[in-house]
């Protein structure tokens, strides 16, 4: 077969440099989903999340209401969560995840939704199926945080 024209053999090594290129930039694709999926897998479930916020502001306003000796107002309307941190933490003697973020929120008949920050301290129950809230408590030895833990519902299948 004889050579191809000059400009054939151009076109031919611009389309092995362009294949070449899509497969790197695909691989290197693959390789950053394969990282991702390395990444912390003790996120808590959205609904997990919504629960725990709902509960802390809960465990807020009966202090605040018995403090004031009112009555508390309700369960929230918790909402769209924004979970902008995330890490390991240790709770006494449990493993535990610090988060933080934003979410939104409303009282029971209240009209005006509320954009707000949040910390939250969670635990995962000691086969992996429920959470708890945790919440520091001061220390009872003035060298290490002591915690108070809440159980979070959980979701029947």
């Amino acid at each position: 077969m004889p050579p191809a024209p000059p400009s054939l053999n151009g076109w031919i090594r611009s389309l092995k440099r362009n294949v070449q290129r899509v497969l790197v930039v695909c691989v290197l694709l693959l390789l950053n989903l394969g990282l991702t999926g390395c990444g912390p897998s003790d996120q808590p479930p959205r609904g997990v999340l919504l629960k725990a916020l709902g509960l802390q502001i809960q465990l807020t306003q009966t202090a605040i209401a018995q403090s004031l000796e009112l009555e508390p107002v309700g369960v929230p309307d918790v909402s769209r969560v924004r979970v902008e941190e995330q890490e390991s933490i240790r709770l006494g003697e449990q493993r535990g995840i610090h988060l933080t973020g934003r979410f939104d929120w409303r009282l029971p008949a209240d009209s005006v939704r509320v954009d707000s920050p949040f910390e939250l301290f969670l635990e995962r129950g000691e086969r992996g199926q429920s959470w708890r809230l945790a919440q520091p408590v001061g220390s009872s030895d003035g060298t290490s945080q002591d915690w108070i833990t809440h159980p979070l519902p959980i979701d029947s299948p």
